[in-house]
């Protein structure tokens, strides 16, 4: 595998995006400096330069891990929820089947930086402080649409998204990834259950009878 840098892209970025492919393709073991510096197509030591030891290295791609992912996730492009539940479904389905489709090996690479941290605590606090801003916004989304209690539907709607990817990017589904439409379904599914029916604007023709 090789990565190569776009005009745009700075050489750190270069290094965690590259960290990342190396991690989805052969795992923790395969992440090494010079492994980095050769997929980037970099000279031996480029990578020591700009992060000297593994947990600075690990750390740089945590953190182009939560950039990345908030670009997948797009939670500050969400509707407004008081413009309507199936709006708020349909954007929080897409950006769910996004990780899943077009975004496996981000995603692949997250199991293996989370994994990692139940074994550095350093990393534990620097991955789960990467991941608070997405908690945060999730949480205001649930209260918005009418959630009596956002920390435990936080959580719900968290396992529920950790398990389907993980499920059909690395578990037994991973040949049997999921529609669009099958997300949304579940997704709507679960919302429902968490905040007692969704509002009528939710309903479609075929829901009316």
């Amino acid at each position: 595998m090789s990565v190569r840098a776009t005009p745009s892209a700075s050489r750190a970025d270069l290094l965690a995006d590259t960290a990342l492919a190396l991690l989805a393709e052969r795992g923790m073991r395969g992440l090494t400096h010079r492994a980095v510096d050769e997929a980037a197509g970099l000279p031996q030591g480029s990578t020591s330069n700009l992060a000297r030891t593994r947990q600075a290295l690990l750390e740089l791609a945590v953190r182009r891990l939560a950039e990345r992912e908030a670009r997948v996730l797009a939670l500050h492009e969400m509707p407004d929820p008081q413009g309507g539940f199936a709006a708020l479904v349909d954007a929080l389905a897409l950006a769910t089947h996004r990780a899943l489709t077009r975004n496996r090996e981000l995603t692949l690479a997250r199991y293996e930086l989370a994994l990692e941290a139940t074994r550095r605590p350093e990393l534990r606090a620097y991955f789960d402080a990467a991941g608070a801003r997405f908690r945060d916004q999730l949480a205001a989304l649930v209260t918005a649409m009418g959630s009596t209690d956002p920390a435990r539907h936080v959580l719900s709607l968290v396992a529920w998204a950790d398990g389907l990817m993980f499920s059909c990017v690395a578990g037994s589904f991973h040949a049997e990834v999921p529609s669009l439409d099958e997300v949304r379904a579940g997704l709507r599914e679960l919302l429902e259950g968490m905040l007692g029916g969704a509002p009528e604007d939710a309903k479609t023709p075929g829901d009316l009878g």
